[in-house]
Parts: structure tokens; sequence; C-alpha cells
């Protein structure tokens, strides 16, 4: 080997200690890239951050900036605690929008219940539910969605088999709403799944496809009924009040006119007693002066008068009647 060779086997033993140098720079930056992207991590303003290491929980995490150890050594599941979710029974949701979109397939077998009358009816409600503890929903329980799911079926199916079909169609459906939800709840805490039921609302109720002519001809009847009966409560709350008023103003006037004619026929007697006592003192004098009051009574209402002696003893022949004049 020549002078030459040695010195190009130096050259690039020089090159290479240079490049070796570079990619270790190279391997160090992308580690410490990689280290920085995953020892950093965001919570939405919405989640919570439930940090595991080597898999068992560790801590969870609010909103905001938050590190945790990298390559793998801490993991981070963020869960939607502020979120309401939903779940839909009996009916699926296609496109929601202004105009909502349903599914065309049936779900009979989970919306199709027996009533405490042994009636069958179709009843389609909804669930929302969020999450209040996200330590307990993914430790505590298994498919946490799955889990509202059976828990609602079965206390929709108790609720509505304590109740009859009309109420379960009409005035019972408030009712039963919270009654599932308080139930459902119970259930949940039970099992410590840290799920939290908002709402349960009933969205439909009807009787089966086949049976929906003739229950709506027995709805009308009862409707028909029910409105026959509050017209006639109507008219009796009407007659009845006014037959009573009349009955007490017939009572008032016949008690009036009771009062006037005894105090009036109390009057006469009392006036009669008073001219009796006059008359005992004074007979003639009396006698004389109930005859001229009367007659001064009569007489301005006589139209003819006849002046007549007292010792006539026929007054026809004096009498011109024909001509209607006075004598």
């Amino acid at each position: 080997m020549d002078y030459g060779d040695m010195e190009k086997i130096m050259e690039l033993r020089k090159k290479w200690a240079q490049n070796r140098r570079f990619l270790w720079v190279i391997g160090v930056g992308v580690i410490v890239v990689i280290m920085g992207f995953s020892s950093f991590y965001t919570v939405e303003p919405d989640e919570t951050g439930v940090v595991q290491r080597f898999g068992k929980y560790v801590r969870s995490t609010d909103p905001g900036l938050h590190f945790k150890l990298p390559l793998g050594v801490e993991k981070v599941t963020k869960v939607k605690v502020r979120y309401v979710f939903k779940s839909e029974f009996g009916f699926r949701t296609d496109k929601p929008g202004v105009r909502t979109y349903y599914s065309p397939k049936s779900y009979g077998d989970e919306s199709l219940m027996l009533t405490g009358d042994l009636n069958i009816a179709d009843v389609e409600w909804v669930v929302q539910f969020k999450i209040k503890d996200a330590y307990k929903m993914l430790f505590k329980v298994r498919h946490p969605e799955k889990i509202i799911r059976d828990i609602s079926e079965a206390v929709m199916r108790q609720v509505v088999g304590d109740r009859s079909i009309t109420d379960v169609l009409t005035v019972g459906r408030i009712e039963i709403n919270n009654e599932v939800e308080v139930k459902m709840q119970e259930i949940l805490d039970f099992y410590d799944s840290g799920l939290h039921v908002v709402t349960i609302k009933l969205q439909d109720v009807n009787p089966p496809d086949q049976v929906k002519a003739a229950f709506n001809e027995v709805n009308e009847a009862k409707q028909e009924k029910e409105k026959v009966i509050n017209q006639s409560w109507e008219n009796y709350n009407h007659r009845i009040p006014l037959a009573r008023g009349e009955a007490e103003q017939l009572i008032q006037e016949a008690e009036g006119y009771a009062l006037n004619r005894v105090n009036r026929a109390q009057g006469d007697v009392q006036r009669f007693l008073s001219m009796y006592d006059q008359y005992r003192l004074a007979e003639e004098v009396t006698r004389r002066r109930l005859y001229l009051e009367t007659m001064d009574d009569i007489l301005p209402r006589a139209k003819i008068k006849y002046i007549v002696d007292p010792r006539q003893k026929s007054i026809l022949p004096l009498l011109r009647l024909e001509e209607g004049v006075s004598q």
C-alpha cells in the first residue's frame, strides 16, 4: 500500500467520523422531538383526561395543557364528561336537521311491550345521559352504552307493565318518564357505572298496526262519551243554580207578600179598634163622620147624581132616564 492509498483511507475515516457525529445529533434530535410530542397533551373544555401508567390508573386531569411520561410509559384517555349522549329505542335517526329522516327499519323487538291490562303497546323513547365520573366509566363497567340500553329497556318494560294501556297512551306519559329516570339512575349507581341519566322522554306510543284501527275507534267512542258527560255537567251546572235562584226569588217574594198582608191586616185591625173606641165614646158623631167620609170618597167618582126626597115612595115616574140628565 503506497502513501496515496493511506491518505485516502485516513480521509474516508475522517468523513465517516464526521457523518457519524452528525447522525448522532439527528438521532438525539428526533428522540427529543418524539419525547416532546409524547410528553405533552391537551384536554378540551368538554373533556377529562384519564392518565394510566403501564395500564394502571394514576390521575385525572382537567381541561388544558398537561405533561405525562413519554414513550408510552403513561397513556391518556380523553373522556367527554360534558357531552350529552343519546340512545334511541324503537326507532333510529338517519339524518337529523330541520327535517329529520328516520330509518324505515322496524325495531319491534325493543319497542313492543305488554301493559298491565294485557294489551300490547308500541313504545318509542329516547334516553339522554352524561358521564359524571370518567374513572368509574372506564374501569368499573364495560360497554357503557350497551349497559344504558339494557337497563333502560328492562326498566321501561317494568314500568309499562304496571300500567294500563290507556294510562300509557294518554295521561301517564310524564309519570312514566320520571319513574323510569329514577329507577335507571338507582341501578346505574348501584353498579358504580359513573353514568348520569339526564332525561327520559317517550317519543310516540301506539297500539300495534294490526289493531290500530280498532283501537282508534274505541278511543273515539271514549272521547265521545267524555264529551257527552262534560256537556251534561255543563248543562247541570248552568240550570241548577238558575233554578235555585228562581226558587229563592219566589220564596222571598212569597215571604214579602205574606209579611205585607200580615202588616196590612194588623194595621186594619188597629184602625178598626181605634174607630170602635171612638164609636163607643160618641156613637152618633162617629156614625155620621164615617158616612160623610165614605160619601166623600164615592161621590167624586159618580158621573150622574140623583137627589130624591126620602118621602117619595116611587121614583120611576120622575126619572127621565132616556135623556140622561140629573134631577
